[in-house]
């Protein structure tokens, strides 16, 4: 169950949504490492909380890697983790282009794949206002 919020779009800079109520999600918790061991474990896995912890934490370690060199990281029916760039703004020409002055940072993109794309969670989901 997802539990929802409604707020008043009240940026004058974007005139369609200006004054209309979105949707926005509740989150309830955040589980770190050691909770998502923990309900891995619940689900009768032959292996412990701290086994399972362990291969997350390594899992972790290597998928910052790989994405780092510039590798995509694909685990099935939830994401594909790559790195993007924040650009400040775009050189005049090729040779105009400075990393200092044209790039304001990296970022980590996670694009749902399988049963984590947009179409196959409307189907799963069910919405509640809060």
């Amino acid at each position: 169950m997802i539990l929802y919020t409604l707020k008043k779009y009240v940026n004058e800079k974007l005139s369609a949504a200006y004054g209309k109520f979105f949707a926005y999600p509740v989150i309830t918790q955040t589980y770190g490492l050691e909770e998502l061991a923990e309900h891995m474990e619940s689900h009768n896995t032959p292996f412990s909380k701290g086994a399972i912890k362990g291969m997350l934490t390594d899992m972790v370690s290597c998928v910052r890697e790989l994405v780092l060199q510039g590798i995509a990281v694909k685990i099935p029916d939830l994401a594909i983790f790559s790195i993007g760039i924040k650009n400040k703004e775009g050189a005049a020409s090729e040779k105009e282009f400075s990393i200092t002055k044209n790039i304001a940072g990296l970022k980590l993109r996670a694009r749902g794949t399988g049963e984590f794309k947009a179409n196959s969670l409307n189907l799963d989901a069910s919405l509640k206002k809060a």
